[in-house]
């Protein structure tokens, strides 16, 4: 059985920078007990922007600059960076919520089993279980709801619902 563990967006501004919340700083040692643990292979995504940012859609819409490639803020969080999956583990640069990038690769390798965690629950997270859904309809995905956060808790619970509604597993891991 294939199965890939994501970890999505576990970035420093989502952390404890730029967007950072108390919920996200709260979920990484989950996580990488949830990385440390996994039986597979890990894929990381980092959100990546540049300088023009704010002159982009989304730079318009959340006028707060975040993951500016090569800021620390871009950086996966140490705690992480510390892991041996994330040594050997692969990285997916993506420029949006969803990467299309990584609903390609799950249908080029179909996996028996992906399971998510990560950054933000109600946006990225999200956005790549149903690109995810749609690139790969047999794949069963499972979102580990206690290793990952939301804009708020309010927002994660109705994205975990939403995910629910849409055939995605969501469970503890811990």
């Amino acid at each position: 059985m294939k199965k890939i563990l994501m970890v999505i967006d576990m970035q420093n501004d989502f952390i404890d920078g730029a967007l950072g919340t108390g919920e996200a700083v709260n979920i990484v040692p989950a996580v990488v007990k949830a990385v440390n643990e996994f039986d597979g292979d890990v894929i990381f995504t980092q959100d990546t922007h540049y300088e023009d940012y704010m002159n982009t859609l989304e730079g318009e819409k959340l006028p707060v600059k975040h993951c500016i490639k090569g800021t620390e803020g871009w950086e996966i969080c140490d705690a992480l960076k510390k892991t041996k999956a994330y040594k050997e583990g692969r990285i997916i640069e993506k420029v949006t919520f969803g990467s299309e990038k990584l609903a390609e690769l799950m249908k080029e390798e179909k996996p028996d089993k992906v399971y998510m965690t990560g950054l933000c629950t109600d946006i990225c997270v999200i956005s790549n279980a149903m690109l995810i859904r749609a690139f790969s309809p047999e794949t069963d995905i499972t979102v580990y709801e206690d290793c990952c956060a939301g804009v708020t808790p309010e927002s994660h619970r109705n994205a975990l619902e939403a995910m629910k509604a849409c055939q995605v597993t969501v469970e503890k891991n811990n």
